[in-house]
């Protein structure tokens, strides 16, 4: 026997204050993001929200991204993904690499390649997957500082020397045509840097001294 229709009054239906702001900010992430999978980022997406969670949505539309046709990553998916703690569990960037619509098999080959194991120093993956987007170590170099970088687009893309150590030492270590005093000349700046300022400030006290002195 059938059941009967169930009629509902406007009484009955509840609809959140919050929602148009909900699916507008939906809709505009989904614009921004352009996701492979609409339905399976819509998932990670509300997900992630009602986690409290880094939402998979770009910061910004990426005009060259429209015409990829292997789906795979992009300056912008890679930025998304970079708002992750020091260290983060495969099965974490597992998830959230599929709610960016992106292809399993080519984040397996990075993690093969980076020899990475169930808890992952995010830096080091993030510097391994700027190599992906470019073909030599400045190119990844470069893309890394823009995704990094406070600067505003289109300026210096300026980063911490520290990180910018730390990702040229694990790339050029990947690279292997890179020589060791390359790197380690590069490590040595700071402490050049200091004993370089040491000696002008001991030559100008040296200066002010003879000049007074001849005063």
């Amino acid at each position: 026997m059938p059941l009967p229709d169930t009629v509902f009054c406007a009484q009955q239906i509840h609809i959140p204050a919050k929602l148009p702001d909900i699916l507008k900010n939906f809709t505009k992430a989904a614009i921004r993001t352009q996701p492979e999978d609409l339905l399976l980022w819509s998932a990670a997406y509300f997900h992630a929200l009602s986690k409290g969670e880094s939402l998979p949505v770009k910061d910004r539309f990426e005009m060259n991204a429209t015409h990829k046709t292997d789906s795979g990553l992009t300056p912008g998916l890679l930025k998304t993904l970079h708002k992750q703690k020091n260290y983060v569990f495969s099965r974490e960037l597992q998830k959230k690499w599929k709610g960016l619509c992106l292809p399993m098999d080519q984040l397996e080959t990075m993690l093969s390649l980076g020899s990475f194991g169930s808890d992952i120093d995010w830096m080091d993956f993030f510097a391994l997957a700027c190599s992906a987007l470019a073909a030599t170590l400045i190119s990844s170099l470069k893309i890394a500082c823009e995704i990094l970088t406070e600067d505003e687009e289109g300026g210096a893309a300026r980063i911490p020397f520290n990180t910018f150590v730390k990702l040229y030492t694990y790339l050029s270590h990947l690279d292997g045509d890179v020589p060791h005093c390359c790197t380690d000349r590069l490590v040595s700046l700071p402490d050049s840097n200091k004993r370089k300022a040491t000696d002008d400030r001991k030559e100008v006290k040296e200066t002010h001294k003879m000049t007074a002195f001849d005063e």
